[in-house]
Formats: C-alpha cells, sequence, structure tokens
C-alpha cells in the first residue's frame, strides 16, 4: 500500500443537533491531528469534515501506510561513566544500551559530543515508523475521546454482557485507505465498508463504499443523504430562497435555526405551510418564536418585513405528493399558535399597572429582596437622570416607565417565552392606553442586550435603560458579586458595556463616579450592602478601554485618555482624537516624555506641589522663558478645553517645546535653597496640570 486518501466514519443514531456542527468539525479535526502527528498525514493534509443526522466522517489526502523511520537521538552518559581507560564499554553502558534494544555491537557506532561540561555519549538509531492499521486505531480513539459531547449515555453491545459509554449507541465503522479496508475497531464495532443511508428513501440496503473519494458522492446516490454539513445548509438556503419567492415572501433569517434545521434532516426537501390569517391579530414575535422554537419552521416574512401566514418547513422526506406532509405540519403549528393567542388574548384582561403589586411576590436576589423592591429603587434612579437630563414630561414619563418595565414578566406569554420580556411589555403598555414613549421604553429597558445591539430608541428608553443596568451593576458589587476570570453569571459586563454606550454615544451629561455614588445611596435599607464605588468605577474604565481597543485605536492612546479617568464618556472620541492628531506633530515625542519627567519628579516629592510660582524666584533663564510661555500658551489651551475643543487645546502645547528642552538642559530643579527649589517645583506642577488636561501624555511617551 503506498500513500492514498483516507475515510472514516461512524454510523450512530441521531445525535444531539445543536451541537452536531461541532461534533463533526472536532472530530475531523482530531483525527487528522493525531495522523499528523504520528507521520502518517503531511502536515498540508486536507481535511474535509461530513457530520448528518446520524454519522460523523473525515476524509484526508494523502495518508501514508506505513510512517517514515524517524531518527532518535538518545543521550547516554559521559563518556568517563561510559568507557574504561582502554575505551570498553563499562557495565552502567552495557545495561543502558540494553534497555534500549541495542547490544556491545553498536558501542563502536557511538557518537561523542560536548555539552560544555564533559564529553558526551549519544546513541543514534531509527525508529520504525508507525502503521496505519496501529496508527489509525490510535487516532480514532483520541478523536472520540476528544469529541465536545456534554452527557454520554452508557448503552449495551450487542453481546449482551459488554457496554460502553458514548453520545448515542454506534452502530457502524467505515475506514478505507483508498479502497482498502482499515482493520481497526472502535465501540465495539469493526471497520468495514458498509455504511447506511436515509431510513426510507435509501436506493439501497447497505450503502457500499467502493474507496475513500467516493463517500460523499455514494450516499447522495446510494443513500440519499448529503454527508456535508456546508452542503447540507447550503442547500436548504436555496431551497428556502426559491419556495419563498414563488411564495411571496421571504424567508426569515436565523443563523441558528439554520444550523439547526441542518442537523436534523440527511436530504432536505423545503415545502410551504400555512396557517389562518386570524392569528396574524397575536404580536408576529409571538408567532415568531413559536414557529421557530417549538416546530423548526422558518416564517414567511412580506417586503415590509411584516409576518405572512405562510412558513416553510424543511422536511427529511420528498414523497411525490406532499400534501400530507404539509398537511400534517399545518396540524401541528394551528395548537402552538392558538395557545400563543389564548396567552394574548388572556394577558390583555388586566392592565399592567394592575400586575406591578405582584412583583413584591416575585424574589430577585436573596440579598437584594423582590423584584418590587428592585422596580422601586430603578423608578427612584430613573427620575434622578431625568431630572438633570431634561426634567418635566421626561421626569414623568420615566419613572412611569421605570415602575412598568417588568410588569410583563408576571403575563402568561412571557412565562411561556421568557424571550419576550419587554417586547409584550410594549404591546400591553399600548393595548392599556399608554403614551408610545413609555411603551418604547418598556421594551426598551434592556437594550442593548449584546454586542452590536441596537440603543434605546427614545430619550426615555435610555433613562430606563441606564437606571435599570446601574441599579444591577451598584446592586451586584455592593453585595460582592463581582466577576471573576469567565465567570458573569449576572452579565455585569455586558451591563458595563451598555451603559458605557449609552453615555457616549448619547453624549450624556452625566458624570459617571457621581452618578454610581448617588445610584449607591439608593440601596441604604439593603442589609449587607457596602458601596464599592471605586471597584466598580476601575470595572467600567477597563471594560471601556477593552471596548475603545477593538474599536480601532492603540494601546497608548487608549491609555493617554481612560488613565485620566473623563467622567463625560461623550468626550472620549473628541479627546482621542485630540491625542491621535497631538501625536502627528513633530513636537509630540519630545513633549510625551518631558512631560513622563516631570510626573517622576513631582511622584518623589513628599507633598503634593501646588502649581503657584513667585515671578521674583524666577533666576535662570530658561525658567523665565518657560513661565513666560506658561502664561502665554495655557490660556489658550484652557479657553480651548472649556468649549470641548481637546485637538486646539492639545496642538496650542507644541509651543512649549523649546523651552520645556530649555528648561531642563540649563535648571537645576533641586536646588540647594529649598524656596528656589519649591518655586521650581510649582513651576513644574504648573506645566504638568497644563499638559495633562485632555490626556496623561506621559503615556505616549516609548
Amino acid at each position: 500500500m503506498s500513500s492514498k486518501n483516507l475515510l472514516v466514519e461512524l454510523f450512530v443514531e441521531e445525535l444531539p443537533p445543536k451541537a452536531l456542527k461541532k461534533l463533526g468539525e472536532a472530530f475531523a479535526t482530531a483525527l487528522a491531528a493525531s495522523l499528523k502527528k504520528d507521520g502518517l498525514a503531511a502536515e498540508g493534509a486536507a481535511v474535509t469534515a461530513y457530520a448528518s443526522p446520524r454519522r460523523l466522517a473525515a476524509h484526508v489526502t494523502g495518508v501514508a501506510a506505513v510512517a517514515a523511520d524517524k531518527p532518535v537521538v538518545q543521550k547516554l552518559m559521559p563518556v568517563a561513566v561510559g568507557l574504561d581507560a582502554s575505551g570498553k564499554a563499562t557495565p552502567a553502558l552495557l545495561k543502558k544500551l540494553g534497555a534500549l534494544g541495542a547490544d556491545e555491537s553498536a558501542v563502536a557506532s557511538l557518537r561523542r559530543e560536548n555539552d560544555g561540561k564533559a564529553d558526551i555519549l549519544f546513541y543514534d538509531s531509527l525508529a520504525k515508523g508507525a502503521t496505519l492499521t496501529e496508527g489509525l486505531q490510535k487516532a480514532v480513539e483520541a478523536a472520540l475521546a476528544a469529541l465536545p459531547i456534554p452527557k454520554v449515555m452508557s448503552y449495551q453491545l450487542a453481546d449482551g454482557w459488554s457496554s460502553v459509554n458514548f453520545v448515542r449507541p454506534a452502530h457502524g465503522l467505515v475506514a478505507l485507505h483508498g479502497s482498502e479496508v482499515v482493520p481497526v475497531s472502535v465501540l465495539g464495532l469493526q471497520s468495514g465498508k458498509a455504511t447506511k443511508g436515509h431510513r426510507f428513501e435509501a436506493a439501497v440496503d447497505p450503502v457500499v463504499i467502493a474507496d475513500a473519494d467516493s463517500y460523499a458522492e455514494t450516499l447522495k446516490r446510494d443513500g440519499a443523504v448529503i454527508a456535508s454539513f456546508a452542503e447540507r445548509r447550503a442547500e436548504i438556503v436555496r431551497q428556502l430562497a426559491a419556495a419563498a419567492a414563488q411564495a411571496g415572501g421571504k424567508p426569515i433569517e436565523d443563523d441558528a435555526l439554520l444550523d439547526e434545521v441542518t442537523a436534523l434532516v440527511e436530504r432536505p426537501n423545503v415545502l410551504v405551510g400555512q396557517f389562518e390569517e386570524e392569528f396574524l391579530a397575536v404580536p408576529q414575535e409571538c408567532l415568531i418564536l413559536t414557529m421557530k422554537a417549538n416546530q423548526k419552521y422558518f416564517p414567511l416574512l412580506d417586503a415590509a418585513g411584516k409576518l405572512t401566514n405562510k412558513f416553510l418547513v424543511v422536511s427529511n422526506i420528498s414523497p411525490a405528493d406532499a400534501s400530507a406532509v404539509i398537511g400534517g405540519n399545518e396540524r401541528v403549528v394551528r395548537p402552538r399558535l392558538a395557545d400563543a393567542k389564548f396567552f394574548f388574548d388572556q394577558d390583555r384582561k388586566k392592565s399592567l399597572e394592575s400586575r406591578v403589586i405582584g412583583l413584591s411576590k416575585v424574589v430577585y436576589h436573596n440579598k437584594l429582596g423582590t423584584q418590587g423592591e428592585r422596580v422601586q429603587r430603578v423608578a427612584v434612579i430613573a427620575r434622578a437622570i431625568a431630572e438633570r437630563l431634561g426634567g418635566g414630561v421626561l421626569v414623568q414619563q420615566a419613572e412611569q416607565a421605570a415602575v412598568l418595565a417588568k410588569a410583563d414578566l408576571l403575563t402568561d406569554m412571557v412565562g411561556e417565552f421568557p424571550e419576550l420580556q419587554g417586547i409584550m411589555g410594549r404591546y400591553y403598555a399600548l393595548h392599556d392606553g399608554l403614551n408610545a414613549d413609555v411603551a418604547d421604553a418598556i421594551e426598551d429597558h434592556y437594550k442593548p442586550r449584546f454586542a452590536g445591539d441596537t440603543l434605546p430608541r427614545g430619550q426615555v428608553g435610555t433613562v430606563v435603560a441606564l437606571a435599570d443596568k446601574l441599579e444591577t451593576l451598584v446592586g451586584m458589587f455592593g453585595i460582592g458579586q463581582i466577576p471573576t476570570g469567565d465567570r458573569d453569571p449576572f452579565a455585569l459586563r455586558r451591563h458595563a458595556l451598555g451603559v458605557i454606550r449609552m453615555l457616549a454615544e448619547g453624549n450624556l451629561d452625566l458624570p459617571l463616579e457621581a452618578m454610581l455614588a448617588a445610584v449607591g445611596d439608593k440601596f441604604d435599607s439593603v442589609e449587607g450592602f457596602k458601596p464599592a464605588t471605586g471597584q466598580l468605577s476601575d470595572f467600567i474604565y477597563d471594560r471601556l478601554a477593552g471596548s475603545l481597543r477593538e474599536q480601532g485605536y492603540t494601546a497608548q492612546e487608549v491609555d493617554a485618555v481612560v488613565s485620566q479617568r473623563p467622567q463625560r464618556l461623550g468626550d472620549i472620541p473628541k479627546r482621542l482624537a485630540a491625542v491621535r492628531a497631538f501625536s502627528a506633530l513633530p513636537e509630540a515625542a519630545a513633549l510625551a516624555a518631558a512631560n513622563k519627567r516631570v510626573g517622576n519628579i513631582l511622584k518623589k516629592v513628599e507633598n503634593p506641589v501646588e502649581p503657584v510660582v513667585d515671578n521674583a524666584l524666577l533666576k535662570e533663564a530658561a525658567e523665565v522663558a518657560l513661565h513666560e510661555a506658561l502664561v502665554d500658551v495655557v490660556p489658550r489651551a484652557d479657553a480651548a478645553f472649556v468649549t470641548g475643543d481637546y485637538t486646539e487645546s492639545l496642538t496650542a502645547l507644541a509651543a512649549l517645546r523649546a523651552p520645556v528642552d530649555a528648561f531642563f538642559d540649563g535648571v537645576m530643579v533641586n536646588a540647594e535653597d529649598p524656596a528656589l527649589r519649591a518655586n521650581r517645583l510649582g513651576l513644574l506642577a504648573k506645566l504638568h496640570l497644563a499638559m495633562n488636561q485632555v490626556a496623561d501624555l506621559s503615556r505616549l511617551s516609548a
């Protein structure tokens, strides 16, 4: 046997659909990695993964029947220990050689090499390369052991005595090197050429695979199975688009649903079903969710994105007359939609406001109280934020929305579909005749739910979303529930990023740390609560720094701005733009280095240095020149800073380069005269203050 392509397939009972894609990729990757490690496959060998509901398979190109022999270098012992005075092998050397499968005849061929301390004996040999049978047995076992299986099952083998553990019972094993069977065994199965096709539509049973390269084609032709997950997925996408166009709509886009459906069928057949139009009176989010979650259907939308009364089914069978399949699916979905309509009708019999009292019986956290107590805190926080941002109507609407925001948790619809919380609250608020801004805020207070999600659509929603997230962050930090490593059960990192985005993108006039402290005051009545404003502030600025780096700012730019902990996060983009513009100036590097030097000098002074200068104590020409430059530059930089023109504020500092350089070249800061020394430190403090309003320029120094 020479180098040929290899195919391995494990035939099993239906695999978990949500895990199938990962299982297929992991099986092929681990199998190939083991073969490459043993030298049976080249590093550049092409690996193709196959995964269908009832099989995991891998195709690997250029697999050798026997791996090449490997040179082995064995360090033995110092020459002085291994050879006696006459150059003959000592007993110690002979014993070592014997352990390696060699004898005294190998002594003459031992290699000598100095390791810097003494001459050492080395034994060079060739290790026989692994055979494919040995290597594949190990590779299959390694691949199965490495599968990301959340839970295994134990089942009995055909002999009635033995049992094995795997994700699902396995019933067949194919292992072909070219057209020859590689004799391996796993899970009580012996390898062969035969597998099984589609449960109902295979042309033959069993399906015999002639050689490794004809696997996918043979399964499709004789077994009615598309073995490739990617090919099957692409075929479903094609059929969905064609069926939707014929039905006059477009299928809903959902990659997770598409992956799951791909893992449920071996040969897809997309069919169009429909339901009674009366169900469209129910909010489309409810109908879409029940069809996707419970039935794995693709709802059809019209050109405007509105739900129609048609849906697409991805069937695993292709009968000549599909009416029975379509009718069956229509009968199955109807009770689901009827349940959704019943929940919607029942929920609207009670107002959201009437449900609020029930939140006092729902535990939020054993240390932070009930949802009712939480809602009261969020409402107070929302009122305070609204008073700062607008007052008047905004205060009234934000407080009302905050009080009602969690009421839909007690509705039947949200009880059945928790994913609809907030969404149903908006529908019920509109039904109750509430203002549209209040209704929108009830839905939007959960936003942004994930990275890249939209922000609340209005000011009321922004206020309530901020209040809700701040209450969560401050409350959890106050009782010590701080994320560690990968553990973040209360999604505090996501909440922090949501707060950052709303403050920054909305350019809201809300100083961060003062706001955190004010929110902490609302937990006075919570036993065991300890304000952790500083720790939470650090946490938020860390998230901010990470987010800015992901947006393309350099680590130095981010560090320069965030280290100053700007309280208005909306200022940060302008500060970063100013730092980037400043960095392009020819004077930037020298000024950044000087700023770092000034900072180090001031740190060594025992007491804080006030930025005050006595003109009468300015003796050297260089310090007089620096002071005059500061008198000229600082007012211009300050004026630009006050108006928010941070680029102009930093650019004005460029004029300081020459006097700063001259100062450090010609002036001794630590003069013997205490008054002179204090005055020069005051001059440096004034310089330091001027240079660090927008950002810490020393962070730009290499």
